[in-house]
């Protein structure tokens, strides 16, 4: 879907795609028990490594959340289009993070098999909607995920 029946720009599409790495930095912690039964998905984050490395500074997500969100979903000078994307991108890193949190203090303690499969679950499923948002995004289209773009919606004016 387009906003209000605009068209968008090569560099729209570009940088609207570009975003989606930050969630599939920040899902890569839940990555070790999938690489480990198929080593070949490995091949997907070769193009992220650098961001990975970046990602070790202490307080560098942060960082990086505080700039996206500031100066370019709160910029009314970019498009629509580059806005809804980093926002979305955004909220799923937070969603991310709070499925960390979750796993981390309540399944951590009972084992490694239902934190590895719910790990594992949201490894997965990080990973389909960033390919997916990708996907829209280089043809164009806002990635309407349910839920999650209403919330979009209502914060990127």
């Amino acid at each position: 879907m387009n906003w209000r029946g605009t068209t968008t720009t090569w560099r729209d599409r570009l940088f609207g795609a570009l975003v989606y790495a930050l969630p599939l930095v920040d899902v890569a912690r839940f990555s070790d028990s999938i690489f480990r039964e198929l080593p070949f998905l490995q091949v997907l984050y070769v193009p992220l490594l650098p961001l990975l490395q970046l990602y070790q500074i202490p307080f560098m997500s942060f960082i990086i959340f505080l700039v996206l969100f500031l100066l370019v979903v709160r910029n009314s000078n970019i498009s629509y289009f580059i806005r809804f994307n980093t926002m979305q991108s955004i909220l799923i890193s937070i969603l991310v993070s709070l499925c960390s949190l979750v796993i981390g203090v309540i399944f951590q303690p009972m084992g490694g098999f239902i934190e590895e499969t719910l790990g594992s679950t949201v490894f997965l499923g990080v990973v389909a909607a960033a390919i997916y948002s990708i996907v829209q995004s280089a043809l164009g289209r806002l990635a309407e995920i349910p839920s999650l773009s209403e919330a979009v919606h209502m914060q990127v004016r």
